[in-house]
């Protein structure tokens, strides 16, 4: 027998029944034992058997569904290890990426110092960038070196409000891997298919400076950096740039999220799709697309004094906290080598509102 945890993306599904026919064929049986959630995709349904369309009532059925505490660790397995620092030949690390520790012992550490160090703050801090808020435990779960049963395991010892809040991200991430195990579609394609009609622009060059985080929004500039240097970025400036490159480029989100799914160690596809379909008002629990973040007081308000920025804009290092978020005000306008906005964010405000508008018309 070869025994796995059971996958549910829509790939993993087919691949799945693909090779457990082939080992069929050989007199093997493929287990599925277990799955990297607390309760698998699909065990949560409303009263009368059906799925949950949006996420607050899911979160309280998933609590009240509850889920089985951590095993003990076997005590009499023959492991075999892998060899030391083993990398594959044929998968470079893009030049000025740094990866974090990875591993089980590196999960549990990390974890053990947010705990320890920054649960208490969460709720409060969870949204500043330019703090040590948050948890940073996302690539860890997507590699499996560490259960989320684990983790709530722990957060239960931890009453209060950023273990509250913690959870409830927690909650986040399976109700997403619901949506996309009911919805496989959704992976590529609009869960509302009405903003598929949307006036899109095409990708180009603006595309291409949001890429490379030379749109001359400082908070925007800084996220897409971070995720070309780290493989990661915090969660509140994900939502600022999708919103940024959907709002103010009108760029399909189809394009950004293809650009996570390459650069994010995170990358997990449920979370991401519909993170993106969020931002873009065409998923579940979806912000109105007329909530559009202004970069200016997103910035402002979640990275209030420039750290996050300066941390990974060097160009604007030496700017003041009053100026750092809107650089072209400065005398002789921004720094030299920083660009000037590429958009006008008032305009392309009015211009997205003007769009749906004839969406709807």
């Amino acid at each position: 027998m070869l025994f796995r945890s059971d996958d549910f993306g829509p790939h993993e599904r087919r691949r799945d029944l693909e090779i457990a026919a082939e080992l069929a064929r050989h007199g093997i049986s493929l287990v599925r034992t277990g799955s990297p959630y607390a309760v698998e995709p699909g065990r949560v349904v409303n009263k009368t058997g059906g799925h949950y369309q949006v996420f607050t009532p899911y979160s309280r059925a998933w609590r009240d569904h509850g889920w089985r505490t951590p095993l003990e660790p076997p005590r009499a397995v023959h492991w075999v290890r892998p060899l030391a620092n083993h990398q594959p030949d044929d998968i470079p690390i893009p030049g000025g990426l740094r990866l974090a520790t990875a591993g089980e012992s590196a999960a549990h550490r990390r974890w053990r110092d947010f705990l320890e160090r920054h649960l208490g703050d969460y709720a409060n801090t969870r949204d500043r960038p330019d703090l040590e808020g948050t948890s940073r435990m996302s690539t860890h779960l997507k590699w499996g070196e560490i259960h989320p049963r684990t983790m709530l395991a722990d957060l239960a010892l931890h009453p209060g409000a950023g273990a509250s809040t913690y959870t409830t991200e927690l909650a986040w991430r399976e109700f997403y891997a619901d949506v996309l195990w009911r919805s496989p579609g959704s992976a590529r394609e609009y869960l509302n298919p009405e903003f598929a009609r949307m006036e899109y622009d095409r990708p180009g060059i603006r595309f291409t400076a949001w890429c490379d985080g030379l749109t001359g929004y400082p908070i925007v500039d800084a996220g897409m950096r971070q995720l070309r240097s780290e493989g990661w970025m915090h969660n509140r400036v994900r939502m600022i740039v999708a919103s940024f490159l959907v709002k103010d480029l009108h760029i399909e989100w189809r394009h950004g999220a293809r650009h996570f799914m390459r650069w994010l160690v995170d990358a997990d596809l449920a979370s991401n799709q519909h993170g993106w379909q969020w931002t873009a008002g065409c998923g579940t629990d979806a912000s109105p697309y007329f909530r559009i973040f202004n970069p200016i007081v997103q910035g402002k308000r979640f990275d209030p004094h420039g750290d996050y920025v300066r941390r990974h804009v060097p160009e604007l290092r030496q700017v003041d906290e009053k100026s750092i978020h809107e650089p072209w005000t400065l005398p002789g306008g921004p720094p030299n080598g920083y660009p000037a906005p590429i958009v006008d964010h008032g305009h392309e405000r009015r211009e997205s509102l003007t769009r749906l508008k004839m969406l709807r018309s």
